[in-house]
């Protein structure tokens, strides 16, 4: 397989943990106040004492296995661009990376918060929600709560990748303009939303044109 190929069905992996992750937050996380500010950190320390392993497989998905998808996708874009605009494809490698790697570490802090919760909740829910909303405030730091390093990889890979085709430069572009309204306290939550729905789009039209690639 080539890595052309193989990037298309990164980018497939990425849209689909990204589709995973929006079904459990809109429904079963929902409740517990998940991707506002208005999270509930006790709720969450109950939630864990119950079904932890489902939002530790909740984490695992929308960050660490995105994030091992999102590294074969940058350099699979990487080697598409390269020929027509290589010192642009040196950039869309480098802030790719830094992407994956920020979304790595926030999957890998949000399973520990999961994992240390549950076992400080058991005698202590007090301190368990106060050390969960900690790391939690880290998670989001890294790439949870704001989708800078995405917006910006996103919007050169669009700019720069003409041979992508022009829905995913669109889509791209609008995608990677909402992630940087991220930085807007006041258009957070509404730009992430869009900069996640816009991102699946993009994965998607990204895929085929890599998938078709020859």
């Amino acid at each position: 397989m080539t890595l052309q190929r193989t990037g298309g069905l990164a980018a497939l992996t990425c849209a689909a943990t990204y589709l995973v992750g929006f079904a459990l937050l809109v429904t079963v996380l929902a409740p517990l106040g998940y991707g506002t500010n208005a999270i509930d950190a006790e709720a969450v320390v109950a939630f864990i004492g119950e079904r932890a392993s489902l939002l530790i497989g909740w984490n695992s998905t929308i960050y660490i296995v995105n994030a091992l998808a999102l590294a074969v996708l940058v350099v699979a874009l990487h080697d598409r661009l390269k020929t027509d605009a290589p010192a642009w494809a040196e950039v869309t490698r480098a802030f790719g990376l830094i992407w994956a790697a920020l979304v790595l570490g926030a999957g890998m802090i949000a399973n520990v918060a999961v994992e240390r919760a549950a076992t400080l909740g058991a005698t202590d829910p007090a301190g368990a929600a106060e050390l969960w909303e900690v790391l939690h405030a880290v998670e989001l730091g890294l790439g949870g709560g704001n989708e800078i390093a995405g917006g910006v990889w996103i919007l050169c890979v669009s700019i720069a990748g003409r041979t992508l085709g022009h829905l995913a430069r669109g889509i791209g572009i609008v995608a990677g303009a909402a992630g940087l309204a991220t930085l807007v306290p006041a258009l957070g939550d509404t730009a992430g939303a869009v900069f996640g729905l816009g991102a699946i789009a993009w994965f998607v039209a990204s895929a085929v044109a890599l998938l078709r690639a020859r």
